[in-house]
């Protein structure tokens, strides 16, 4: 399967700098058209952001989908500040993150929240890049297996298919951090998730695991060699034309 390179543009940017960034990729990618028979991309703009960033990538024809950071756990009605995963999917996009260390921590997030975004998702036909990663001192304490297993699989609702799934694999210790976990450590966990994912989804073999955790062009290579990474969620990296097509490169 192709590598599937994922940019998460977090809380940043301004609306120039945002149609900048998108142009500057799209042009990448129009101008380097080997790369494209290698990875898929997705570009995961602010909400405020979505509207220009698609303009720039349908309007060249890009190969590129659309993303949003955060959907609601419900399906419309008096949420103030929200946005539901059917506006999503209206406004054109086709990807969604959920489950954020980000979300989980700063927003207070659990599995059974996320499960519910992931069905909403589902239902109206967006592919959930499902987020699950330990923190440092879990990881010292030797439960980073039992902490991504209880998300991955309390995360996860009835509707998860190959094809409405991404799982992403962010140890929360590496996000921003400039850590970078060992191949040996992104190999043992990918493999754990692939085996997991067997005991959830009918052919866990066909869904993609990212990894993301300071992933930067001098280290993609390395991580896109081990076994069972399909691809990257990449934040700061991602708001550099250069880095984020260096790293879709390392594929």
């Amino acid at each position: 399967m192709k590598k599937l390179i994922a940019g998460n543009w977090k809380m940043n940017g301004t609306l120039e700098s945002a149609r900048a960034l998108a142009t500057g990729i799209v042009e990448a990618l129009h101008a380097d058209r080997d790369v494209l028979e290698r990875c898929d991309f997705v570009l995961c703009p602010p909400f405020l952001h979505l509207v220009a960033v698609r303009a720039i990538v349908d309007g060249a024809a890009s190969p590129i989908t659309l993303g949003a950071q955060d959907c609601a756990a419900t399906p419309d009605g008096a949420h103030t500040g929200d946005i539901s995963a059917a506006m999503l999917k209206d406004f054109g996009c086709g990807y969604v993150i959920l489950g954020h260390s980000e979300r989980r921590q700063n927003h207070g997030e659990t599995n059974q929240t996320i499960a519910a975004k992931a069905r909403l998702a589902h239902e109206n036909g967006l592919c959930v890049i499902l987020c699950v990663g330990e923190k440092e001192d879990e990881r010292a304490a030797g439960g980073e297996l039992d902490v991504v297993e209880n998300q991955l699989v309390q995360s996860l609702p009835p509707t998860a298919n190959p094809e409405n799934t991404v799982v992403a694999y962010e140890p929360v210790w590496a996000i921003g951090t400039g850590k970078t976990a060992t191949p040996d450590d992104v190999r043992a966990m990918h493999r754990f998730l692939r085996r997991k994912l067997g005991e959830c989804l009918a052919h866990p073999d066909k869904v993609r695991i990212l990894y993301g955790g300071s992933v930067k062009p001098d280290n993609a290579a390395e991580l896109f060699r081990v076994e069972n990474v399909d691809g990257a969620l990449i934040g700061g990296a991602s708001l550099k034309v250069d880095q984020y097509m260096a790293i879709a490169h390392g594929a």
